[in-house]
């Protein structure tokens, strides 16, 4: 099909509806698995650089005498920069595209690994996270902005998450590298493994063709032809079938100029604030528990470094098999009904903990492990959701501004329980835990919309 139709009378939104009904009946090809494993790489170190201070943690508190107040700081630190950076590059990509932001925010959070290597304190440890997660905190949303602007309604679910699920694979690479790494080496070698694999992921980026709906919402019609027809020929080649393109009307505001002011009108305000309710809730709970866990082995439990570290991988490596099932699953279940069910089931093994008063270790990693698996499905899953409640001119300033609230629930999460293990003990975390997972539950069940097998600009106008 060529782009005839764009300047022979037809308008910007015909001309998108049109690209748009291509996209949604090509199938998956080996591009479109490529694009998955280049940006799930990505998006894997990224992983691995958000949780690798977790590990590397119960070493620093030694060697420079942190307190637990500093211990929450720093683990929050990188979730402070992370909230901006997804706000930041949110609008960047809106801007100048998808893949150019993509390599600013990798560039910028592989030079802060190196930066992390020659900390000497916990003020300067704090501060380098600190930039690294404005880096890492671009990265995650416009990726996931991007991926789903290639993916057809009914194969988008799946196709995401099997991509999405690479970071919780991440996060389980980060423990077995603690693990392995941080009694024989030291916390730096954590740093050293997660700089060399990013580095590499700077070329492959170039292979990357850029958005088709981002440059057809910014009147780039012709430019969006092309790759489009590039994915066409090659799923022909592949002798994958090509079924004729069901045009649908798509509304005109689809190419209307980026507003991120729109989040807050019309149907979008009660999208915008539910998606933050879900990021804040979820990541409260699942990063307070994942990145202070292993301290908490160690500092509460007096266990050694080796045993910690180790209960703590059972927690990341639990949440990647439920990640998997999720993947697998959502596509029938559908997003909303998964969610409602996800949040209150995990409500039962805190108010357990809390109960029993979680007195010894074996408590903990038997029951902790659970509720973080379950509200991990949420977790991992919610920046597709994100980028479903918004269309291409909003999607990834839409998404960004979601993630932010993740980094905001992210940052409070260690604080918080820092401050309830010094203050009142550890059992009143898990209670505190239990009330924000029930918070969730009530969010979804009562303000998420169902996405399920529908096309992006008919969820979105």
């Amino acid at each position: 099909m060529s782009t005839s139709y764009a300047g022979a009378g037809g308008s910007a939104a015909v001309a998108n509806a049109e690209l748009v009904a291509r996209l949604e009946r090509i199938p998956i090809t080996r591009r479109l698995l490529l694009i998955r494993i280049i940006i799930g790489s990505a998006t894997f170190f990224d992983a691995y650089t958000v949780l690798v201070i977790a590990f590397a943690m119960p070493s620093l508190v030694e060697e420079w005498s942190l307190t637990p107040a500093w211990v929450g700081l720093i683990l929050s630190a990188g979730y402070l920069g992370q909230l901006i950076g997804a706000v930041l590059f949110g609008w960047v990509a809106e801007k100048i595209g998808r893949m150019p932001t993509l390599l600013i925010t990798i560039l910028l959070f592989v030079s802060m690994d190196v930066a992390c290597l020659f900390a000497w304190s916990g003020a300067s440890m704090l501060v380098f996270r600190f930039l690294q997660g404005i880096g890492t905190g671009g990265e995650v949303p416009v990726a996931s902005a991007y991926i789903n602007e290639f993916i057809g309604a009914k194969k988008r679910g799946r196709f995401f998450l099997l991509y999405e699920v690479i970071f919780p694979v991440g996060l389980l690479f980060a423990g077995l590298a603690g693990y392995f790494l941080v009694p024989l080496y030291g916390w730096r070698a954590l740093f050293i493994v997660g700089l060399v694999p990013a580095l590499l992921m700077i070329p492959l980026r170039v292979l990357m063709p850029e958005s088709p709906r981002w440059l057809a919402s910014k009147g780039r019609i012709e430019k969006a032809d092309k790759v489009v027809s590039m994915l066409e020929r090659e799923a022909r080649k592949e002798g994958k079938p090509l079924p004729e393109p069901v045009v649908q009307p798509v509304d005109p505001r689809a190419t209307a100029k980026s507003d991120w002011r729109e989040l807050f009108r019309g149907i979008y305000l009660k999208r915008t604030l539910m998606i933050w309710g879900l990021w804040i809730s979820v990541y409260v709970i699942n990063n307070g528990l994942v990145t202070w866990l292993p301290t908490l082995y160690r500092q509460v439990f007096k266990l050694p470094l080796e045993t910690s570290l180790l209960y703590g991988w059972i927690t990341s490596a639990v949440g990647v098999v439920a990640s998997i099932i999720c993947a697998l699953y959502i596509d029938k279940v559908g997003r909303k009904r998964w969610y409602t069910i996800a949040f209150l089931l995990a409500t039962i093994p805190f108010v357990i903990l809390t109960a029993l008063g979680a007195t010894t270790a074996t408590q903990v990693v038997i029951l902790a492990p659970i509720a973080y698996a379950i509200l991990q499905t949420v977790a991992f899953s919610l920046y597709l959701y994100s980028a479903e409640l918004y269309p291409t001119r909003l999607r990834a300033v839409g998404t960004g501004f979601g993630s932010a609230w993740l980094r905001a629930g992210s940052s409070i999460g260690p604080v918080l329980v820092g401050f309830i293990v010094a203050g009142v003990g550890i059992r009143y975390v898990f209670l505190a835990f239990a009330v924000v997972a029930l918070i969730g539950g009530l969010i979804t069940a009562r303000f998420a919309i169902e996405t399920k097998g529908k096309v992006l600009e008919e969820l979105s106008p």
